[in-house]
């Protein structure tokens, strides 16, 4: 099984340096939302798509693009610009069962206010409602050393 590098130079992210992460990746989703909905109106002949289809189409893709980055580097879009990665306990990248279990996990945790979120702040470990129910760790990378040139 693959494990990521520098497991020893990581520590436990928190709540400010999460939600930077999250509005980022809110922007990046929100262009792709836009982009699917226009394949929508397209597909539906100019109308509008109001349609239960139309939204569980959204939220699959949603759920794709977070377990796609979370599976492949362990970072989303908005994870690489605050220097964030998802791994299992173990430093090993998330399975697509942890990344479902996560997205839900998530999902739940923002509609009731962001309360999985605000957890952290209570939690000794600095865990999310979706870290602990995916078994996964949200960690914050050292800075990469300056190339000297």
């Amino acid at each position: 099984m693959r494990r990521f590098d520098n497991l020893d130079d990581v520590w436990p992210a928190g709540l400010l340096r999460r939600l930077a992460a999250m509005v980022y990746d809110g922007l990046v989703l929100m262009a792709i939302w836009v982009l699917v909905g226009f394949v929508g109106v397209a597909l539906n002949g100019g109308e509008a798509t109001e349609s239960p289809l139309f939204h569980s189409v959204l939220l699959i893709v949603t759920f794709a693009f977070f377990a796609f980055f979370w599976m492949r580097a362990g970072m989303t879009l908005g994870m690489q610009a605050w220097r964030l990665r998802v791994q299992g306990v173990e430093g090993n990248p998330l399975s697509l069962p942890q990344c479902l279990m996560r997205f839900i996990a998530a999902v739940f945790s923002l509609a009731l206010g962001g309360l999985g979120y605000w957890w952290i702040l209570i939690d000794g470990e600095r865990r999310s409602w979706p870290d602990i129910i995916s078994d996964s760790r949200v960690v914050v990378l050292p800075k990469r050393p300056r190339r000297s040139r």
